[in-house]
């Protein structure tokens, strides 16, 4: 029996309409996309679930905010009043505003990596990984063993490996490990939460060596849930309380303020308590975003941000929120599609090489399965597996990942129960076909984050 879904905790005040199209309309257009879902236009798209980020639909208080963003270049009230709502949240003494999370990756990680030294992380996103390379450096991934058995029950798969931690920082040696990296929650093995006990271990060993913990905070209060519900001792706590305790375990975080502040555009960065390091990021935000008091930004934009930071913490709506993807995974358990289970906090991730066997991962099952679910029913999700990753930058050869996902990225207060139904059926559809289904190969490709522009042809076999 399904889980019982979860309702809104806010009534509908505007619809956006969005287009039907054909099962043949839908395989001409994947066609002449190159077989690369980034490349469709959203107007021939009926569900979107390619991402989760900037994706959200703001509130009223955010749109009446927007309305009072101040568009000073210098020193505008939407500025501090973002400071404010950050400050109170996270507890950190220098917040710095980007336009989006890559763009803190951009500003943060050559300050800490270069080429000879080694980021260390429960698991690197793409922009996270892309940006640690590109400063010479190494990327390595040390997520706990439980997140690679997608159908056995862990509540907190997205954990670090301490103790491999450790011996990477012996075998490395602790002055070339330029960062450890803390992904909350964790996106590449699922969505999958870290654990307060974890954070507070992999702190207390980096600090030990003397390496700077950055926080990945992208989903933030979502992690904060999941520690709420499932880990002992943090019932009676408020989502604030929680996050406050989490980013004690850091020096630094890096944030798209796109996923859970629930807004179209935005990031940040946050020091704790280091000037030198902040004055450092100060002057490369100038460089690369705009003056530090917008930092790429509208006014309005810092605005609606300050406002989403505290909506994104309300417990009524992250029950709701996780309820979503719980509603999902339990209608797919009925149907023996796997997935990452237990579901993770903004997306379910279906296992594409379970359901895909017969495709290698250098024919890419999750992008095989994301092309199908947009033939089948219009969906657009991603791959998150062996596609996504680039080629290893030393040996140029195609890496594979050690799961295949494709990712249903659910935006936050956009579908509803019969949009989600539709999703689940699409898939039942593709399983009693899945055997028939091919695998692709690369026609072009850039050298960084190729999944986002590669174009691909199947593989007629």
């Amino acid at each position: 029996m399904s889980k019982k879904y979860v309702a809104e905790p806010f009534k509908i005040k505007m619809v956006e309409p969005i287009k039907m199209t054909t099962r043949e309309e839908r395989i001409e257009k994947i066609k002449e996309a190159n077989y690369n879902l980034f490349a469709l236009k959203a107007e021939d798209v009926y569900i979107d679930l390619l991402t989760d980020s900037g994706t959200g639909a703001m509130s009223s208080t955010q749109w009446a905010g927007i309305m009072l963003g101040d568009e000073s270049y210098s020193g505008a009230s939407s500025y501090f009043n973002l400071l404010d709502s950050a400050k109170d949240i996270f507890g950190y003494k220098y917040i710095q505003p980007v336009h989006q999370g890559r763009a803190a990756e951009k500003v943060v990680m050559p300050l800490l990596l270069s080429e000879g030294k080694i980021a260390i992380s429960n698991m690197h996103f793409d922009t996270t990984r892309a940006h640690v390379e590109l400063t010479g450096a190494k990327a390595i991934d040390c997520v706990v063993e439980e997140a690679l058995d997608t159908t056995t029950y862990a509540p907190f798969k997205g954990n670090m490996d301490v103790e491999r931690m450790k011996e990477l920082i012996n075998e490395y040696k602790s002055e070339n490990v330029g960062a450890i990296i803390m992904t909350i929650t964790n996106n590449t093995a699922g969505g999958q939460p870290v654990s307060m006990e974890n954070m507070r271990e992999v702190y207390k060993v980096a600090k030990e060596s003397n390496i700077t913990v950055i926080i990945d905070a992208a989903r933030f209060a979502e992690n904060a849930y999941f520690i709420k519900t499932r880990e002992d001792g943090y019932k009676d706590k408020t989502i604030k309380e929680i996050v406050r305790e989490m980013f004690s375990y850091g020096d630094v975080f890096t944030m798209s303020s796109k996923k859970d502040a629930i807004v179209n555009i935005g990031g940040l960065i946050g020091i704790r308590d280091e000037e030198e390091f902040y004055n450092a990021v100060k002057s490369r935000t100038i460089s690369f975003e705009g003056f530090v008091s917008y930092g790429g930004l509208s006014g309005r934009d810092l605005e609606a941000l300050a406002i989403g930071l505290n909506e994104g913490i309300n417990f009524d709506y992250l029950n709701y929120r996780i309820g979503q993807m719980e509603y999902i995974g339990s209608r797919l358990e009925e149907e023996n599609i796997s997935f990452q289970y237990p579901v993770g906090g903004h997306a379910v991730f279906v296992d594409a090489k379970k359901l895909l066997p017969q495709i290698p991962y250098y024919e890419f099952p999750a992008q095989s399965l994301a092309i199908e679910l947009y033939i089948e029913a219009g969906i657009r999700s991603c791959d998150i597996g062996s596609y996504m990753l680039d080629n290893d930058p030393v040996t140029g050869e195609q890496r594979e990942a050690e799961l295949e996902f494709t990712r249903l990225a659910i935006p936050r207060r956009v579908y509803t129960q019969a949009h989600l139904d539709v999703v689940v059926d699409a898939l039942v559809s593709i399983k009693e076909r899945a055997h028939e289904i091919k695998g692709y190969e690369i026609t072009w490709q850039p050298k960084v984050l190729r999944h986002f522009t590669s174009k691909l042809k199947p593989i007629d076999k």
